[in-house]
């Protein structure tokens, strides 16, 4: 994903859940004043479990078994927690012309409310780990902990939530498919390769799973899961949602997470939320950033993207101002 320009058992996992559920754990916030939250708490822990039970399956490539089965396990999840789901399936063509079966999953709260919000993040894992710093591990498939697992992590926590407390607003939270199977690093001829990366939001982009479907705006979740990173504000996003940026930005920081929401303008990036900008709805990109510097959290597109490099102070803050502008949309 993204170029910068400038054999689980879920009896195991449930009774981990019942057990993590009695006592999460919350995020380091910053000294702020006084602000009142309007939004359920997001238990990082629930987030967590839902990330390991991704990972557990194994690497979510194209075309796998591995893929199979999480696809249904999120598509579970989310009509266990209440809601509306479509499975939007389709054929993708890889960079080499392989061909592949891709889902992207819709869940959706409040229908029959006009006013709607997307929040939306990939859900495959990248089938190369081609950044890896060993090159005998560019071929190996990752577990895409944070890139992609931590996002769709965190949405099930959301949904969880909302099936509890529903908001003032209409909530459709889309998992793209073959987010993260763009030109590998070591077959990369130097040439424009934006076209193989994103491809379920392509396919999205261009069939929306309702006809003359709309929402009032869009976020993106990406890499939320990470240790040693901020979030800055995405140059696609400032260009096509600017005033969606503010509002996020001021929700984190008014929530105590300023240390990790910068005040900074980052670079453009290649993903999901261009399509959706592309079809007409406004998105941003929430995705994270080495602190120290310029360029993505060390462990991506590398064997280390794995659920114990997780990092819950990071999904916390993340998942907690999405809720709340989520509850304080009116």
């Amino acid at each position: 994903m993204h170029k910068l320009s400038l054999n689980f058992k879920l009896t195991t996992i449930n009774f981990i859940g019942a057990i993590l559920f009695a006592s999460c754990v919350g995020g380091t916030k910053s000294p702020e004043t006084a602000y009142e939250q309007q939004s359920p708490d997001f238990c990082v822990d629930s987030a967590y479990l839902y990330v390991a039970a991704q990972c557990a399956f194994g690497p979510r490539v194209m075309n796998s078994a591995a893929h199979d089965f999480c696809a249904a396990y999120i598509a579970e999840k989310f009509e266990e927690f209440g809601a509306s789901v479509v499975n939007q399936d389709a054929e993708g063509t890889l960079y080499d012309g392989t061909k592949v079966q891709m889902r992207n999953i819709v869940a959706s709260y409040g229908l029959d409310n006009p006013v709607r919000i997307i929040v939306c993040s990939h859900w495959d894992s990248r089938p190369w780990a081609d950044h890896d710093a060993n090159a005998d591990n560019h071929h190996t498939p990752i577990d895409g902990a944070n890139d992609g697992a931590s996002g769709v992590g965190a949405m099930l926590e959301m949904a969880r939530q909302i099936q509890q407390k529903a908001p003032n607003v209409g909530v459709d939270f889309i998992c793209f498919d073959a987010e993260d199977c763009g030109t590998p690093e070591w077959d990369d001829n130097g040439e424009d390769h934006s076209y193989t990366w994103c491809l379920g939001s392509q396919y999205w982009a261009g069939k929306h799973h309702v006809d003359g479907y709309t929402a009032r705006y869009g976020i993106l979740l990406d890499m939320i899961g990470g240790s040693n990173c901020v979030f800055e504000k995405e140059a696609y996003s400032m260009a096509y949602a600017p005033s969606v940026v503010d509002k996020v930005w001021s929700k984190a920081i008014r929530l105590g997470y300023g240390d990790l929401f910068k005040n900074a303008n980052g670079g453009g990036i290649t993903d999901d939320h261009v399509q959706v900008n592309m079809s007409g709805i406004p998105c941003i990109d929430i995705i994270a950033r080495d602190a120290n510097e310029n360029s993505f959290c060390k462990t991506w597109h590398t064997v280390n993207d794995n659920v114990g490099n997780i990092n819950k102070q990071t999904l916390k803050a993340v998942g907690q101002t999405v809720l709340e502008v989520i509850y304080t949309e009116n």
